[in-house]
């Protein structure tokens, strides 16, 4: 799930949410999205919650990705926190997001 929280948060532009099933699931996808963004030359300015593996923020300046573990998700619930902020919809086969405009990731 993406959240466009540009015009809501002085922090940040884009949310993206994320779950896996057990902390080392968290800590693979958090890894895999470092590796990826570090192939593009893109490091993040914070990492939060690697070692533990059950919320993991990775803080790309305007993009925030968030892995969580899939419990810690639906008790923190973020979407319902930051309910006024438009969803982006992501296919669920989608491995990679080339652009995020006009309200859906692609």
């Amino acid at each position: 799930m993406i959240l466009n929280v540009k015009d809501i948060s002085a922090f940040a532009d884009y949310f993206i949410i994320c779950d896996g099933a057990s902390d080392r699931q968290v800590q693979a996808i958090a890894d895999a999205v470092q590796e990826r963004m570090k192939k593009s030359g893109i490091l993040p300015l914070g990492v939060e919650g690697e070692q533990a593996g059950k919320w993991i923020l990775l803080d790309y300046t305007d993009v925030i990705v968030h892995v969580f573990y899939q419990p810690l998700r639906e008790f923190y619930d973020l979407e319902r926190l930051w309910a006024d902020a438009p969803r982006m919809d992501v296919p669920g086969e989608a491995t990679e997001l080339n652009s995020l405009s006009n309200g859906i990731a692609s």
